[in-house]
């Protein structure tokens, strides 16, 4: 809260057994009109409400059989974060057609349960989707396994009778005007001071596990521009966590906060008619300034390799991920689309602009591979004592380096 010509393994002897393979031939010709005719059914995981009568993903099946009449569906509430878990407890017995979160696209992979996109989806997600969501379903092997439909990712959310446009590109002119709030102890958040340049992940693609994770030598200013300028800055400063951002929104101690969009309908709620939201703001050190940058990835639609029909779950799979699939699950479920021609038609909505506009111009890919998990608790860890106050302007090199050290390990 998103045609097939080429197949990996089973799914490659299954089309030239469908005569896919083949040219010309009248016998090869009517073997194909009868595969294309013959009675399919396809199981789809997701959501509850995705699948609840005449919602996005029933709604598009219902479309997917105008073109495709032999094609009938079952539904199964899986959710997209439980996909992995559950495809990797029995792979054949699985869905033919799932969505899943990209950080588990290195786990279904590795078990053989996810298809590779044919040339014609890969087309469709390149021409759909910013280069950080076509990363985001491209694996180690540099192959693409899955089709994006939605983004996933954190922006900002203001109050706009406290900034303007112009003033919340800038995060310390915000602080000048009003009070901002920030979950320095998050682990998903607090990077977004240091992935302009100030620390990389994985190399450059963020897939290479031997690049190790790195700041940089001008981290250390960064971190004391956190502990000068936010901590203990209680006239322009709140630190966020268990909805105190959103519990400021509203009372008016908190005139902006960072968050994504499973919270714009409560952020609209809270500011009522100065509900407003923007990609990622500035800040400045003493070498310059810096992008704040979030981590993006996706939720995408995928079809199991293990499937019967490798044609028609991969041929539905792309339709899933549409622009019309797409369209269709902004109106009827809110679900932001990745589709970059679609930034339009959702341009009344400020957290779909903000989402669309943080993921094309300050956002980085989250990296998906399992050395990722290493990640999390040392940041966290950092991110308390800076919020905390043990990490202070004075100690801030210090403390950064060893930082350095223990994400180097």
């Amino acid at each position: 809260m998103t045609n097939i010509k080429k197949m990996l393994g089973a799914g490659l002897a299954v089309a030239t057994l469908f005569g896919f393979a083949a040219c010309g031939s009248s016998t090869n010709n009517s073997a194909k009109k009868a595969a294309d005719s013959a009675p399919v059914q396809l199981t789809v995981w997701g959501s509850a409400d995705d699948q609840k009568d005449g919602g996005w993903i029933k709604t598009v099946e219902a479309e997917f059989k105008k073109e495709n009449p032999n094609v009938t569906f079952k539904n199964a509430v899986v959710e997209p974060p439980d996909a992995a878990k559950a495809v990797k407890q029995d792979a054949k017995a699985a869905a033919d057609v799932f969505l899943f979160p990209n950080d588990q696209l290195g786990d279904l992979v590795k078990a053989g349960a996810i298809g590779e996109l044919s040339d014609d989806a890969t087309k469709q997600v390149k021409e759909q989707n910013e280069d950080t969501l076509i990363k985001s379903v491209t694996a180690q092997d540099g192959k693409l396994y899955g089709v994006p439909y939605t983004g996933n990712t954190w922006f900002m959310y203001y109050n706009k009778s406290k900034f303007s446009a112009d003033d919340v590109k800038s995060l310390d002119k915000m602080l000048e005007k009003g009070k901002v709030s920030f979950d320095l102890a998050n682990a998903w958040y607090l990077p977004g001071f240091y992935l302009d340049g100030n620390m990389t992940l994985f190399g450059e693609n963020g897939n290479d596990a031997k690049a190790g994770m790195k700041l940089s030598d001008k981290a250390a200013e960064v971190t004391k521009y956190i502990a000068t300028k936010l901590v203990g800055n209680e006239k322009h400063f709140v630190l966020d966590g268990n909805g105190r951002g959103l519990a400021g929104l509203k009372d008016g101690s908190v005139d902006a906060m960072f968050s994504g969009s499973w919270d714009a309908a409560k952020v609209k709620d809270a500011l009522k008619d100065n509900y407003a939201a923007a990609a990622l703001p500035t800040f400045k050190t003493e070498s310059g300034e810096h992008q704040m940058k979030s981590f993006a990835g996706s939720k995408a639609v995928a079809y199991n390799t293990n499937t019967k029909s490798p044609e028609m779950a991969a041929k539905f799979a792309a339709f899933l991920g549409s622009k019309k699939s797409q369209q269709i699950a902004f109106e009827k479920e809110g679900a932001i689309p990745s589709d970059k021609s679609l930034a339009d038609s959702v341009k009344a909505e400020p957290a779909a602009v903000a989402q669309m506009e943080t993921i094309a111009k300050t956002s980085v890919l989250q990296p998906a591979i399992p050395e990722m998990g290493k990640f999390w608790d040392p940041v966290q860890a950092f991110g308390t004592s800076i919020s905390t106050g043990k990490i202070t302007g004075d100690n801030a090199a210090a403390q950064t380096a060893e930082f350095a050290k223990g994400l180097e390990k």
